[in-house]
């Protein structure tokens, strides 16, 4: 048999995850969904010191949930904490570039910063769903088809090579395509009403440009999906795990927008360090047929890029005068 080596595979952690988890896992989801919805009720301005702050809370809830995993699995906890960590830092790593992108689109479309925190709510809302979907078809898919690794591995690595290739303007493209699907179905307004996704206009409901906002952030979180989920069944096996590790680091992108939007420039290598990681996965996933890399040399491997790129970035950045 040509996959012989699956085996290689079974050096992941395979645990046993009762309905209880699965449920604990979305109540907690659903909390801190809500805590951030009433947070935000106003539609405020975030300051990036109120940004900078949530976001550190999402990351320290992020961190928490792994040592959940440490102690609540038992023998297993060490390998289970180990691919979580993992796939939190890969999905996090991968968000920034979405959050850059969030930022050409907002700006393309002249959406306020005061109602931007509610189309990434609902965005990200929509994204949770959506990667549950992508992670149990995937997990399937590799779980039934063995060779569908080297696919994903390759996929990747392409996606990788095109990220270092980064386009400045990524996302106008976007924009104008989502904007003409939603004129399609629906006519859509000019002009905002307040915070509303939908307006009435001449008697007849029309979608507001806040909506047209929301149905591009998730046609992006659609293409972003591709990468990002493959990436973390990299280097989990386990469901649970990949989707944990996707939501905690999803939920607290919204506060990273607005901490780091506009800080593209500053991080000069990131996009370098970002498509590094996928080559890397993408070579680890199509060696996982034949071969186990430690998880926590990956995990190594993968601060590695991130520190070196923010390093780089920094000195770059100071070379070039910009400051702040």
């Amino acid at each position: 048999m040509l996959f012989a080596a699956e085996s290689s595979r079974d050096n992941f952690v395979d645990l046993d995850v009762s309905t209880a988890w699965w449920v604990a896992l979305a109540v907690i989801i659903v909390v801190m969904l809500a805590i951030d919805l009433y947070r935000h009720r106003d539609d405020h301005e975030p300051t990036p010191r109120e940004a900078a702050i949530e976001s550190s809370i999402w990351v320290s809830i992020g961190l928490a949930f792994s040592a959940v995993v440490f102690f609540g699995f038992g023998d297993l906890g060490g390998a289970a904490f180990g691919e979580y960590i993992s796939g939190y830092l890969i999905e996090k790593s991968l968000s920034v570039d979405n959050v850059f992108v969030w930022s050409i689109l907002f700006s393309t479309m002249s959406i306020p910063l005061k109602y931007q925190h509610r189309v990434l709510f609902w965005g990200i809302f929509g994204a949770l769903a959506l990667r549950l979907v992508f992670i149990l078809v995937g997990s399937e898919l590799i779980e039934r088809f063995a060779w569908i690794l080297v696919f994903f591995g390759l996929f990747l690595i392409w996606s990788g090579v095109k990220l270092v290739r980064h386009r400045e303007d990524e996302g106008e493209n976007t924009s104008t395509m989502g904007l003409g699907l939603l004129k399609r179905v629906m006519p859509v307004s000019d002009e905002l009403d307040g915070h509303n996704f939908f307006t009435m206009k001449n008697g007849v409901r029309t979608a507001t440009p806040l909506f047209a906002a929301l149905v591009v952030v998730e046609l992006t979180d659609v293409v972003f999906a591709f990468d990002s989920v493959p990436a973390v069944l990299a280097v989990s096996n386990e469901p649970f795990i990949v989707f944990a590790s996707n939501a905690f680091a999803l939920l607290g992108l919204r506060a990273m927008y607005f901490l780091l939007a506009n800080a593209r420039e500053r991080f000069h290598y990131l996009n370098h360090a970002l498509g590094g990681i996928l080559v890397f996965v993408g070579i680890k996933m199509v060696l996982s047929i034949w071969f186990h890399l430690n998880t926590f040399l990956s995990l190594g491997i993968i601060l590695g890029m991130l520190v070196l790129a923010v390093i780089f970035s920094e000195r770059k950045a100071r070379q070039l005068g910009i400051t702040g």
